[in-house]
């Protein structure tokens, strides 16, 4: 009779630990989809995700644009300034 109270107790452990031991099995089952679910997110692009990344892009090239365009006039105004320079040497070497 002696095992009988030690048999008892090993029995309630498992109430006694509060749902313990349920929540582990929960855990444990749904382990998969939890898992299977962030894959999935991963590798797809929310909506919200896909115009971000559009705005983005689109500032870089725009951003890109400007310097380009910025780039295109510097270079006209050294271009225009050597053709004025170049204008007043040949009018200073041609007599009247």
């Amino acid at each position: 009779m002696r095992s009988s109270p030690r048999f008892l107790l090993l029995a309630l452990v498992p109430l006694l630990a509060g749902g313990c031991v349920a929540k582990t099995a929960w855990d444990v089952a749904t382990a998969p989809v939890r898992v299977g679910s962030q894959v999935v997110d991963w590798t797809t692009t929310s909506q919200d995700e896909a115009d971000r990344n559009a705005g983005r892009k689109l500032r870089k090239q725009q951003a890109e644009e400007e310097r380009q365009r910025r780039k295109e006039e510097k270079r006209a105004r050294e271009e225009e300034k050597r053709a004025r320079k170049d204008a007043e040497l040949i009018q200073r070497d041609q007599p009247y």
